[in-house]
């Protein structure tokens, strides 16, 4: 990838990050994060539209690493798998809740990393290879 495609691909995903922290609500201790995307980005086998999700550890009281996301009324679960905790990374602002990988032009950018607001850690998506 040339030196402005890459540039031009971090200016993207810095738009997806900035409008899904902006949008975000953090809530309990299943870390219940509301998340609005402006456009369409991917979970492992799952591509979801723009629009405003539930991220959140499905069940807290057992395990921390089994993560769902919900549509905004909760009338659809859109993913439910496993995912490590990981430490916020260095360069993420603390009130930033997603960050993003790498994608082909055109495809959906996945989410690698999801943070509760202001939290030191968070939850990294497993995608196969």
């Amino acid at each position: 990838m040339d030196k402005k495609m890459r540039l031009a691909a971090v200016g993207a995903l810095f738009v997806v990050v900035a409008v899904a922290s902006a949008s975000a609500w953090v809530g309990g201790s299943n870390r219940t994060t509301y998340i609005t995307f402006n456009h369409a980005v991917a979970l492992p086998d799952v591509q979801l539209a723009a629009g405003t999700y539930i991220f959140e550890v499905a069940n807290p009281e057992t395990t921390s690493d089994v993560v769902r996301v919900s549509s905004r009324d909760r009338s659809k679960v859109h993913f439910m798998g496993h995912a490590r905790i990981i430490g916020r990374p260095k360069g993420l602002a603390k009130d930033a809740v997603v960050s993003l990988g790498e994608a082909a032009r055109g495809s959906a950018p996945p989410i690698t990393g999801w943070f509760a607001v202001g939290a030191e850690d968070g939850r990294q998506f497993i995608y196969s290879k």
